[in-house]
């Protein structure tokens, strides 16, 4: 080890090598969320050209090679020399970290684009990037490539500076790029995380016309919504039994802040908000959200006043009795956004808050003060009505959830094992799948960290019940006391007793019904445990192989069929059918110890889909399910509620 440190230790990353160096600090992660963030970058720069006014159609091709390709009717990249840099336009969007025209109000009045890293990073990952651009009756070319000297590679070099190529009737970008294997394990672009970005986008921004197609195997779509968010809540809420159609839609503008709502009610139980800022979702909410919350209750208290709809026995309305069933579009554009942190996935600006709160309660008291809206009003009051009878009947569960005689006292004895540590940063839980499997984890556990919780039946499906029902079912009880966070308004994170949550069940139907069940609970009333990368899946193994005095496991066909096609020695092969099967030093040993487990960890990239997954899944309409089994069912590989990646 060296005893001095000096000036001669300092590394200096030149260029675009600190991208490729450390590229978590810039795309997250180098698995397939990573890689699917190098053609955001690219997708999102068309994206702000067209809803600015400068364009109005995007196409997307995922082509055979594995590169994909973003083309745009815009103005087109500046080409002309940059006037420090002495390089062309497109090369320094491309090459320069921190480099682009969204740092001022000049170029784009509403951008997505904060830090200027887009491109440029995009081009660092990247085998290599080609650009071709349509402008002042020229067509330009430009490549880029990440080499390899010496062991070493130079990120995203200009191969080909800038030069013209001829004439174009046309304007616009077209970037195509290869995104680098030796960065990401896997860099196959998913065509169905694609499309639902792009359908998303289409929607956010209507009339714009973005084309996809898929080389590979031939798909071909177009998107176009001339609704713009109120086709999309139509969407959303289409296999919902929405109360009442179209959807309420408003906009307009405050403060060079513009602003569109669309909202619908259906006869679920649970909320649900999307919201976007410059056309980015902001999963975590913010400050828009607040303001549009605000002057929703507002505005359907004033309405229920106004109506003579309250009676002095009834009980007072609060916010969360107008937001049963509530699906809500909110997308607003502004100028210099302050998202919380690099992911950004909560608005931090303080006067969207104030500006969003004005603008929708201008527009809905003007839309409930119409005669022909009133029924409307009516229908959402009793809703309002009923969410708020119930709140009072799930407060009364609550409190018998919160008392440490009923849930931490007689409901966990005999049936959570809990763990002696006191560190919830690293005690971990298992939420095991019968008596059985759970008497073989608390034996083989490390008793410092791990907690067992057996469920001895299945959980209620809470996608079909009330709060109140919710609450009443035991097995969903005894989790809400183990995890100690409370759930729905009175959830706090701060109070999770656990750092990892892992759902540990069998490798069958049922078992997959239960991991269903419990992943709908947890998204609907504990989001914030998957948005913070709490819960987990356990990976129990399949197959156990024998050799002689050695045992080996398996998890998956294909690993067992690589091993036993190498292998001459005779064997003995097992196939565990359940957990139970399993003393408790093969569950330790396999799914339990830390050194040599596997499980996955639950993530929710896409709120949208992931609501939409979990209604047709979970609900009471059969028609969808059926719809959705039909077209997506593969019985040969494993899927899950939420996208999922290997921990």
């Amino acid at each position: 080890m060296a005893t001095t440190y000096d000036s001669n230790d300092l590394v200096v990353l030149e260029g675009l090598d600190a991208v490729r160096m450390r590229p978590g600090m810039y795309i997250g992660t180098t698995g397939i969320k990573g890689l699917h963030h190098l053609l955001w970058e690219i997708v999102d720069n068309s994206i702000d050209e067209v809803s600015n006014g400068y364009g109005n159609k995007i196409e997307v091709i995922l082509h055979k090679d594995g590169s994909a390709s973003v083309k745009d009717n815009g103005r087109g990249i500046p080409v002309s020399p940059h006037p420090k840099l002495k390089i062309s336009g497109v090369e320094v969007v491309f090459t320069q970290l921190h480099a682009g025209g969204k740092f001022s109000d000049k170029t784009y009045k509403y951008s997505g684009g904060l830090h200027g890293v887009g491109a440029s990073v995009t081009n660092a990952l990247s085998r290599y990037l080609e650009v071709t651009v349509c402008k002042d009756g020229k067509k330009y070319f430009a490549r880029f490539e990440s080499v390899e000297k010496a062991g070493k590679v130079k990120s995203g070099i200009t191969i080909k500076p800038l030069k013209e190529i001829g004439i174009s009737k046309e304007s616009g970008t077209y970037v195509r790029f290869l995104p680098d294997d030796r960065v990401f394990k896997d860099i196959r672009f998913d065509k169905s995380i694609v499309m639902e970005r792009l359908r998303e986008n289409a929607y956010l921004n209507k009339g714009i016309n973005i084309e996809f197609e898929d080389e590979r195997d031939g798909t071909k779509v177009q998107f176009c919504y001339e609704g713009g968010v109120k086709d999309f809540v139509s969407n959303l809420t289409m296999d919902k039994n929405p109360l009442f159609v179209p959807p309420i839609y408003i906009e307009g503008e405050v403060e060079d802040t513009d602003v569109q709502l669309a909202l619908q009610y259906t006869n679920s139980y649970t909320e649900n908000i999307f919201s976007y800022v410059n056309n980015i979702p902001t999963p975590e909410g913010g400050t828009h959200e607040v303001g549009f919350k605000t002057a929703l209750t507002k505005v359907l208290n004033d309405f229920a006043k106004r109506n003579n709809l309250i009676k002095e026995k009834d009980i007072a309305f609060i916010g969360d009795d107008f937001r049963e069933g509530l699906t809500a579009v909110l997308s607003i554009k502004m100028k210099n956004v302050q998202f919380e942190g690099q992911t950004k996935t909560k608005l931090g600006n303080p006067e969207a808050r104030s500006r969003i709160e004005s603008v929708c309660t201008e527009k809905l008291t003007d839309f409930f003060l119409s005669k022909k809206n009133e029924n409307i009003g009516n229908i959402i009051i009793e809703k309002a009505k009923g969410a708020a009878k119930v709140r009072v009947a799930a407060k009364r569960a609550k409190d018998i959830t919160r008392s440490k005689n009923s849930i931490e006292g007689s409901m966990l004895i005999g049936k959570l094992a809990s763990c002696s540590g006191k560190n919830p940063e690293i005690n971990e839980i298992f939420i095991v799948e019968g008596d059985s499997a759970g008497g073989s984890a608390k034996q083989g556990r490390d008793r410092f960290f791990q907690a067992i919780l057996p469920l001895r039946g299945k959980p209620l499906n809470s996608e079909k019940k009330r709060i109140d029902q919710v609450l009443a079912n035991e097995e969903i009880r005894t989790i809400i006391g183990a995890l100690g966070t409370g759930i729905g308004e009175d959830f706090k994170i701060e109070n999770l007793k656990y750092n990892k949550i892992i759902i540990l069940s069998d490798a069958d139907q049922d078992g997959a019904h239960i991991r269903a069940i419990l992943l709908t609970f947890f998204f609907r009333y504990m989001k914030e445990l998957i948005t913070e990368g709490h819960v987990y899946i356990g990976l129990p193994p399949l197959y156990k192989v024998s050799i002689k005095d050695e045992d080996k496991y398996f998890y998956t066909d294909e690993e067992l069929k690589a091993f036993t096609s190498k292998i001459t020695k005779s064997y003995t092969l097992q196939r565990y059918k359940g957990l139970g099967e399993m003393n408790p030093e093969q569950l330790w040993e396999t799914t339990m110890s830390p050194k040599t487990r596997s499980m996955v960890r639950v993530t929710v990239e896409d709120a949208v889909n992931a609501d939409k997954i979990i209604s047709t899944w979970m609900g009471e309409d059969v028609g969808p399910r059926k719809d959705y089994i039909i077209a997506n069912a593969n019985f040969n590989k494993v899927d899950s509620l939420a996208k999922i990646k290997k921990d």
